[in-house]
């Protein structure tokens, strides 16, 4: 059965960190691109960072670059998501995300086929 479990969500205050990790089972992480995403309430979902399945340059979005950093064990079957300086506007559900294959690297929610059932974000005082 493939699945992604994420963990490390919780309250965090304003300049605060938090790592969020996402397991894969039933699957191999190193022939997939991986990502992870956020939805706010309200809101669409959007992508926060992104990574080819040979890993090479990651993909940010503008609301996190140089806050945030994606990375890989492979060996661990797990993604991780290193999230510093945080605000209250990354309050939100963090997915991850895997993508079969090689190509163009995956971008938006609707290029990836397995997600996770996400884990809460809350940044506040």
């Amino acid at each position: 059965q493939v699945q992604l479990v994420e963990s490390g969500g919780g309250v965090v205050q304003p300049g605060g960190s938090l790592r969020l990790s996402c397991d894969a089972s039933g699957f191999s992480l190193d022939e997939y691109a991986i990502g992870w995403f956020r939805q706010a309430p309200g809101k669409e979902r959007e992508r926060v960072a992104c990574m080819s399945m040979t890993g090479g340059i990651p993909n940010y979005s503008d609301s996190v670059s140089g806050r945030f950093t994606i990375s890989r064990a492979n060996a661990k079957n797990t993604v991780y998501l290193q999230m510093n300086s945080l605000k209250p506007e990354d309050t939100a559900v963090y997915y991850c995300a895997a993508h079969y294959g090689l190509g163009p690297l995956a971008v938006t929610p609707d290029e990836y086929s397995e997600w996770g059932q996400g884990t809460q974000v809350t940044v506040s005082s």
